[in-house]
């Protein structure tokens, strides 16, 4: 993969960045999963997901999902590679069901990460 991309994004110049910056506006809610990005050395076209380490491997849907079904058990937190913070809300039945209205509003607003502090894309 190239180390310099091109992304339009409303807003910003566009002008070659790198993998550093595609993380921090990833992080910060700038970049989105399905935002274009052009390799500067080949021209190629890709999505910002298809980029590793700018978004988690986990899924955003299968998260939500799990954390409407069974965020009161903690599996969420099992699937996003938390497991720690996935025993303590099986432990604790989601915190007594107020950790995981937590979860599921951070996920349904695209606030969670995964276990590594990358966004879902």
């Amino acid at each position: 993969m190239a180390d310099k991309w091109l992304v339009n994004i409303p807003g910003h110049e566009t002008t070659p960045v790198d993998n550093n910056q595609l993380s921090n506006w990833a992080k910060a809610g700038i970049l989105k999963g399905d935002t274009p990005v052009q390799d500067v050395e080949t021209g190629s076209s890709f999505v910002a997901k298809q980029i590793p380490g700018i978004f988690s491997e986990k899924d955003y849907m299968t998260a939500l999902l799990l954390s409407i079904f069974l965020g009161y058990l903690g599996i969420d937190r099992f699937y996003l590679g938390q497991t720690g913070q996935g025993v303590g809300k099986l432990l604790t039945l989601g915190g007594c069901g107020i950790w995981s209205l937590i979860d599921l509003i951070q996920i349904g607003t695209r606030k969670a990460t995964d276990g590594r502090g990358l966004p879902l894309a």
